[in-house]
């Protein structure tokens, strides 16, 4: 175990040591290191606890850094495999005071943090057992860990328990309830019975809890090796109400004839199967069919839900603004939510209905949308992930991949309408792009540049108005063409 500890990380224990104060590893690293394949590499993240003072363990390193009210101090060491990050210079060790906390008032914050004078103290205050383990590492290089909750047979029966009180534990901190159930779906392991009734009692204090933080801890267990396990969990403790209630209007809804089961429990399952390990396609594949409750219409097997892709990337963008995502993993959601509803058949749909398809999502974005698609299947308890016409569409996606579907991939541009033709830079020009661009899409045999410039020379004829409505009109024609297509071939799904 001690070849998985960093140099860097055993000099920053012995530099404390030496200077006359205890020194401890302790937290998620421990866990990790008591669980690790022999094979892995050590944590990634290195904390440290101490009964030196910020002020001391500044002393201690002077190049340290202090900008928090909790007593914890970076130490900049040089970086480390396997957690050196290429974007800094340093990393950093985080060194914390042994420390006690007051009432949380908030449910959410400590009302003051107060320095303890042992290590016993600090343990007490931790969440889980598991977390409460403290490794010293001795002058023989030998390893002493201090385990005062049985965390390491915990450990070792993979069982989520509290330090202590488990009511008391979320009544200080609701997180806390969330961390253990990404902690169930991260690691499997079990929440013990009382552990597990105390978060269904205090589930309401999540309401105290920011976005932001409730954000990070779905990420976590949208990302882990069993999300749809996390979501799960979250709906029996009833903690998924306070953070994407959403999900729960579709508990106990039936569909059609096309799904054995009801929309919360597919919207899981594809989740569940999703096959790509990207957060916003994971995220997408819980979405994808989010406003089928409100866009049901009738009941039985022939009940359908007109509009639900669209709607339900809606719904989607809003679950994601209120948790405060990135504006780049919101856009990419709302994507593959709107468009997952594309049908294709390759007796039926020619090529310029992919390149359209390839125009509307991006050519970057084809393989994030059929693992949606996929995942949608799977999710459906169809067995065949990718049938014939899926694999017949990755075909013609790479074999279109190098046709025009934006104005910059014609060949003629701006600059040569304003040679050969004579134009002045403006708005025409671009909106005789989008008419041609239009037309190529459809053939793509005229992307030719003798070809354009001779329709070039007709299409300036016509006014400005009435090329943005050519172009419009194009475009709105064969949107109805596409979405025509879906409803007659997916009308009761």
């Amino acid at each position: 175990m001690i070849k998985k500890i960093p140099l860097q990380v055993i000099e920053v224990l012995q530099k404390i040591e030496e200077a006359g104060f205890e020194a401890y590893i302790v937290g998620g690293c421990v866990r990790f290191l008591l669980m690790a394949d022999p094979n892995s590499d050590g944590p990634n993240d290195w904390d440290v606890t101490t009964n030196a003072k910020p002020e001391d363990i500044q002393k201690i390193f002077p190049d340290s850094f202090y900008e928090n009210d909790f007593g914890t101090v970076g130490v900049k060491v040089d970086k480390f495999v396997p957690s050196g990050n290429p974007d800094r210079e340093h990393d950093v060790i985080e060194v914390t005071t042994y420390r006690v906390e007051s009432k949380y008032s908030d449910k959410r914050r400590p009302d003051a943090v107060q320095f303890a004078e042992t290590l016993a103290e600090d343990l007490s205050r931790r969440d889980f057992t598991m977390n409460a383990l403290a490794i010293r590492i001795k002058k023989d290089n030998s390893l002493e860990i201090i385990d005062l909750y049985e965390g390491q047979e915990d450990i070792k029966q993979k069982i989520i328990r509290t330090v202590g009180n488990a009511e008391e534990r979320f009544d200080e901190d609701a997180l806390r309830m969330m961390r253990a159930v990404r902690f169930h779906s991260q690691l499997g392991f079990a929440i013990e019975e009382k552990t597990l009734a105390a978060i269904k009692k205090f589930a309401g204090h999540m309401q105290h809890i920011s976005a932001e933080r409730i954000k990070d801890e779905l990420v976590k267990i949208i990302l882990s090796d069993n999300p749809s396990e996390g979501i799960e969990m979250l709906h029996e403790t009833g903690l998924l109400k306070y953070v994407i209630p959403e999900l729960e209007t579709g508990v106990g809804v039936a569909q059609n004839r096309h799904h054995i089961y009801t929309i919360y429990k597919h919207c899981v399952l594809a989740l569940k199967y999703c096959p790509s390990k990207k957060l916003e396609v994971r995220l997408a594949a819980l979405f994808h069919d989010i406003a089928k409750p409100q866009t049901k219409r009738g009941e039985g097997e022939f009940a359908t839900f007109y509009n639900h892709d669209h709607v339900g990337a809606r719904v989607a963008k809003k679950i994601l603004q209120r948790l405060r995502f990135s504006s780049e993993i919101i856009e990419k959601v709302f994507l593959l939510v709107d468009n997952h509803m594309f049908y294709y058949n390759p007796e039926e749909v020619g090529e310029a209905s992919v390149r359209r398809l390839i125009q509307k999502v991006g050519l970057e974005n084809m393989k994030d949308l059929i693992d949606v698609r996929i995942a949608d299947r799977l999710g459906s308890g169809t067995p065949k992930a990718k049938p014939y016409k899926l694999r017949h569409l990755e075909y013609m996606i790479d074999k279109l991949s190098t046709d025009a579907v934006s104005v910059k991939m014609l060949k003629i541009n701006g600059s040569d309408l304003m040679k050969d033709l004579a134009m002045t830079p403006g708005p025409k020009i671009g909106a005789i792009l989008d008419v041609l661009l239009s037309e190529v899409i459809e053939d793509a045999t005229k992307n030719e540049k003798e070809f354009l410039l001779t329709h070039a020379k007709e299409l300036n004829k016509e006014d400005l108005q009435k090329l943005r409505e050519m172009a419009k009109e194009k475009i709105e024609e064969k949107k109805e063409e596409d979405d025509k297509e879906i409803r007659d071939k997916y009308w009761v799904k």
